[in-house]
């Protein structure tokens, strides 16, 4: 950041010239002008480009941790804080259904988590128990969950997507006791029924679909109905640091792992969001992402819970309906994903769409290339882009608007919040040590791995980890800051320039993400390499011009060339989730390995799908057909152009 020694050079020679005898301003003005002759005038830029958003940030960190540790003294949950919001404002529109038009005022959602907790604890759960959830988003989803936790039991949020191996897999790992599922995901749960444990209590949720009732299956709502909505009579005791619910994420494992949230991670979460993009009492925040994922459930409908903000619910993003939704509820506050401002964007122009009182956007993944096309388009003045994983302990957040960045970290006081971005082998990902055994960190411009340092006594930098505790100790690594010390591994490589404003560059590892979901690159080459009789299978994300994320792409073994990529994908569609169904493929004589038989990637992910690259078959999944095409130099340049929805 400034020259070495600048600093200690101008502090001498203001020493030596004050017992000189010189007048202190005489010294001072020589002082600086040693300080910025040794290079810390770059020091002096830094400072004035930089000491407002420093120190707002600064108050927002000190303001979040000031709330955690009052909640923390007064024994407080997030039922807790809830219970006062509901005191303050019960007939406040909470949660409304866009979907249906469907509202809840929060002593409605009190009234119904109350009957969940009752239900709940007369049929024999105890504190500590999980419930699985499999349901899309609605109000009821709030309300079990918040329910489950009025109990002191534990709800285990599942991916509505996961069908099959994964969601025997995730019900399985959560060790629930009982799931609770909607009527419309009756089917996915049919399919897996066989191998779910006979001691699982199965409630279905909601109108039933034309399965009807499944065999061992209760109706939930009207045994809900029957329940008390009064408070429980004994309330668990439960803290800040226990857990609350899990959510599962995708990982270098294969198959989705369940991240453990405490409720003061929630509460840490949600507290960032409001005050560090100044949402007020009087927002109504629009929420059309999954209730499933820590966006939505936490940065959402956390403003309702802990803020009494009114949050209006979708559960499935709609283009077309996204701003009239926004004007016919007076949003304020809308959340995304990167997809959705693109989505929002290739719609045809119309009036209506500036018409809302929408001033803030939060959420990841906006492109720098469309950030400002975006905010003048629909006149949003604020554009909130944060970056974080439900688990991780080192989010950042854009508070000032900078265009593309995804957040910062001070130059100033950096050790304020102990986040760092490291170097790192770029095959391997292995962490780069200096002589000492330290980590190497990065200087301004240099991409590197964001790390968190850990601390389980401090809210703000705790990582509890998952239920898999080997999974945990792979996000776990020592001697980064200092010698003997832990930190959390992020998995993405980021990139800071001499402001400290970070940018995301890259998702590292076997995970990248597309259509806003982290696609498991392990899970995929596993269902594939079964479908083709334990083929070689290696998959990989490849960016596509113009669009989000990276697109899932798949290099199979067929020496033979035997394969019929549309037979494989309509095996496909039976097992694996739309977003992490290939885009491209690649059929090749055979698949790279090491000398430890791992697949190798990096020779593929650079060629990427671009037919002038490699003699290979190439595919590219047409979407609107429902069927994979012959990539060739012509589709090629239509699919750069624009020309293919993906």
């Amino acid at each position: 950041m400034r020259a070495p020694g600048a600093g200690a050079a101008s502090v001498v020679s203001l020493a030596l010239l004050w017992l000189l005898g010189l007048p202190w301003t005489w010294s001072a003005v020589a002082a600086l002008g040693v300080y910025v002759g040794s290079g810390g005038w770059r020091f002096l830029r830094i400072v004035c480009k930089t000491a407002r958003r420093d120190l707002f940030g600064l108050s927002v960190l000190i303001r979040v941790r000031l709330e955690l540790r009052r909640h923390q003294r007064a024994g407080h949950t997030i039922p807790r804080i809830f219970q006062a919001v509901v005191q303050r404002q019960p007939e406040r529109l909470a949660l409304v259904d866009a979907g249906t038009g469907e509202c809840w005022t929060f002593v409605q959602l009190d009234a119904y988590s109350n009957a969940v907790a009752n239900l709940f604890r007369q049929l024999g759960f105890a504190p500590g128990d999980v419930v699985a959830v499999f349901l899309e988003g609605r109000p009821e989803f709030v309300g079990l969950w918040l329910g489950l936790a009025k109990a002191g039991m534990e709800a285990a949020l599942l991916n509505v997507n996961l069908r099959r191996e994964p969601l025997a897999f995730c019900l399985g790992t959560s060790g629930a006791k009982a799931l609770i599922f909607g009527g419309e995901m009756a089917a996915a749960v049919a399919e897996v029924s066989g191998h779910l444990g006979k001691s699982l209590i199965k409630f279905c949720s909601g109108d039933l679909g034309p399965e009807g009732i499944l065999p061992d299956t209760h109706l939930l709502d009207p045994l809900l109905k029957e329940a008390s909505t009064a408070p429980l009579a004994q309330i668990p005791s439960k803290g800040m640091d226990d857990r609350l619910f899990y959510i599962y994420t995708s990982g270098t494992t294969g198959l989705p792992k369940a991240a453990i949230v405490v409720h003061s991670r929630y509460y840490r979460m949600a507290a960032f969001g409001h005050h560090a993009y100044r949402m007020q009492a009087a927002d109504v925040l629009y929420d059309c992402l999954p209730l499933y994922h820590s966006a939505g459930n936490i940065i959402g409908v956390g403003q309702c819970l802990i803020y009494g903000l009114t949050v209006v619910l979708r559960k499935k993003f709609s283009a077309s309906r996204f701003w009239d939704d926004c004007i016919k509820y007076n949003c304020t506050v809308v959340q995304y994903i990167g997809e959705i401002c693109r989505y929002l964007l290739k719609q045809p122009v119309r009036e209506t769409e500036r018409r809302h009182r929408v001033r803030l956007a939060v959420g990841n993944g906006l492109r720098p290339a469309i950030w400002e096309e975006f905010t003048q388009r629909f006149g949003v003045r604020q554009i909130g882009e944060f970056y974080g994983a439900t688990e991780c302990n080192c989010s950042i957040a854009n508070m000032d608007g900078k265009v593309g960045s995804c957040g910062f970290n001070s130059r100033i006081l950096p050790h304020v919040y102990p986040i760092r971005l490291v170097k790192v082998n770029e095959d391997t990902m292995e962490l780069l040590r200096d002589a000492q055994g330290l980590c190497i960190p990065c200087q301004a411009g240099e991409p590197g791995l964001l790390v968190g340092q850990i601390n389980q006594q401090d809210p703000l930098r705790r990582f509890d980890g998952y239920v898999s505790e080997s999974a945990t100790s792979k996000k776990i690594t020592h001697s980064v800051f200092s010698k003997g010390d832990s930190a959390y591994l992020s998995g993405d490589v980021l990139v800071m320039d001499e402001l400290g404003y970070m940018y995301f560059r890259d998702r590292s590892g076997d995970t990248f993400r597309w259509r806003g979901e982290n696609v498991s690159t392990t899970e995929v080459e596993g269902v594939l390499s079964r479908l083709l009789g334990q083929t070689d299978v290696a998959v990989y994300g490849v960016a596509v011009p113009g669009v989000e994320g990276k697109a899932g792409m798949a290099a199979i073994a067929d020496p033979h060339s035997l394969l019929d990529p549309n037979a494989m994908y309509q095996e496909l569609q039976k097992v694996l989730a739309p977003y992490a169904r290939p885009i491209f493929l690649r059929l090749l004589p055979q698949v790279d390995t090491t000398g430890t038989f791992k697949i190798q990637k990096t020779r593929l992910q650079r060629e990427g799908f671009d037919p002038r690259q490699t003699s290979d078959q190439l595919f590219f999944l047409d979407l609107k057909q429902g069927h994979y095409l012959p990539l060739n130099e012509v589709v090629y340049t239509r699919i750069c152009s624009g020309a293919f929805s993906l």
